[in-house]
Formats: C-alpha cells, sequence, structure tokens
C-alpha cells in the first residue's frame, strides 16, 4: 500500500528550508482568520510553525508541556488568549491590532 504525505508535512519541509518566508505566511494565516473566523485553520497553521522551530523549545518556553502545547493548536482546541499570545511570543512574535480599512463602496 502506497503512503502519501499529509499536507502539513509538505508545508513544515518547505518552511525549514524557507525560514524567511514564516513573517509573511503569519501575516497571512492571521488576515485570513480575521475574514473567515476558522481558528482550526489558524491553529494548525500555527502548529506547523512552531513544529518547524522545535514543539519542545516553543513548549519551554511558554511554560507547557509538550502535549499541552500541541493539545492546544489542535484544529479542534480553543485555547485561551493567554496561550495564544505565549505561543506566538515564544515564536518570537507579538499580537497586535490592526485597524480595518472600510471598503470602498460599490
Amino acid at each position: 500500500m502506497r503512503k502519501f504525505r499529509r499536507l502539513d508535512e509538505f508545508e513544515k519541509e518547505y518552511f525549514r528550508n524557507h525560514p524567511e518566508e514564516i513573517d509573511d505566511y503569519l501575516t497571512e494565516i492571521f488576515q485570513e482568520y480575521a475574514e473567515d473566523n476558522d481558528s482550526g485553520a489558524l491553529l494548525a497553521s500555527l502548529r506547523v510553525v512552531a513544529r518547524v522551530r522545535g514543539i519542545s523549545e516553543i513548549a519551554e518556553q511558554t511554560g507547557m508541556t509538550r502535549r499541552g502545547l500541541q493539545k492546544a493548536l489542535s484544529s479542534n482546541s480553543n485555547p485561551r488568549l493567554e496561550n495564544v499570545n505565549s505561543i506566538m511570543k515564544a515564536l518570537g512574535y507579538c499580537l497586535t491590532p490592526q485597524k480595518i480599512m472600510p471598503s470602498a463602496p460599490e
């Protein structure tokens, strides 16, 4: 039986080879979340970045266990804002508000 790789495995490999693209990726996934409120997709994308940076290291920096971090970043999770903020800090980012530009009238 042929074994297929999952999309997150491709993403992880891509960002390991192109770490300079993580900044733009994070900006994009948060913009998409602002538009569609799909927290599962956001958390899955953050999990990919955390795996690239090292789950154990991120867990240590956040004060979470490795398992707790993986649970917080699962697509079915509903992590507290403090956890997301800690994870973002451990990744080297902060959560900051961005003004929404009004849509142009049609």
